[in-house]
């Protein structure tokens, strides 16, 4: 029991549960949500003004501080109606102004969620869109002269062209949705953990450096097997 107290620590386990919902529905949302803003983007001419806007729109959840964006979106889920979502529910008639959005566990890990989308999304597009700029334009050319279509075209050309871009995003997005920490730790501070902020509380607030490290450990151990896993099926390796 010394060296698997982890396992029956129930704090533990629905962190590692949690942060493991948490970064795969992120990544997978900000994948398609970054792709779709990529071929957006990519679509207007490279010194357009209309592209020159939308990447710098696009930027802005990106460029402002996590911790501030974190507040932010904690104001916004007021839990009355001061909260932003809470008035817009009531307007719509969802609610009655007074849902918990980051009291109630049904809502919480939603709410995490939401705020990295969000905050992330720009990200993947940012490096989509680079991966999207060394395609050459030819070969959609002859696509169009052979009769394929846009999906045609997106399926035989853009997706497997955009395979190692598509690779280098998961695995950084993955890498830092698995130790999140600041989203977590700002706006739920210990109501609910991720891995990294249970590893944070125990060791800041119970001083237990061993079970800190074994945390740390199993932190690193995700992240290893996801990071080889897209090196692997993307097929990144033997390019």
């Amino acid at each position: 029991n010394r060296y698997v107290l982890g396992a029956s620590d129930r704090d533990f386990v629905r962190a590692v549960w949690d942060t493991m919902v948490f970064a795969i529905v992120t990544v997978v949302l900000e994948l398609i949500l970054g792709m779709g803003i990529a071929l957006v983007i990519n679509g207007f001419p490279a010194r357009s003004v209309a592209r020159a806007v939308i990447m710098a729109v696009m930027l802005v959840p990106w460029a402002i501080p996590t911790a501030v964006s974190s507040r932010m979106w904690q104001w916004m889920f007021g839990p009355t109606r001061t909260g932003l979502f809470n008035v817009v529910f009531q307007m719509l008639g969802i609610g009655n102004g007074q849902i918990p959005f980051l009291t109630d566990e049904r809502y919480q890990l939603a709410a995490m969620i939401l705020i990295d989308v969000w905050k992330t999304t720009p990200f993947l597009a940012l490096l989509l869109l680079a991966g999207l700029g060394i395609i050459s334009k030819d070969l959609y050319e002859a696509a169009n002269v052979d009769g394929a279509g846009k999906f045609r075209q997106f399926v035989s050309i853009t997706l497997p062209l955009l395979r190692p871009a598509i690779a280098v995003a998961l695995i950084f997005r993955t890498l830092d949705a698995l130790r999140v920490f600041d989203v977590f730790q700002i706006v739920l501070a210990q109501s609910r953990y991720s891995m990294a902020s249970y590893t944070y509380y125990q060791l800041i607030g119970t001083r237990a450096m061993g079970y800190t490290s074994a945390s740390s450990v199993v932190i690193f151990l995700l992240i290893l097997v996801f990071a080889m896993a897209y090196i692997r099926l993307l097929g990144v390796e033997s390019e």
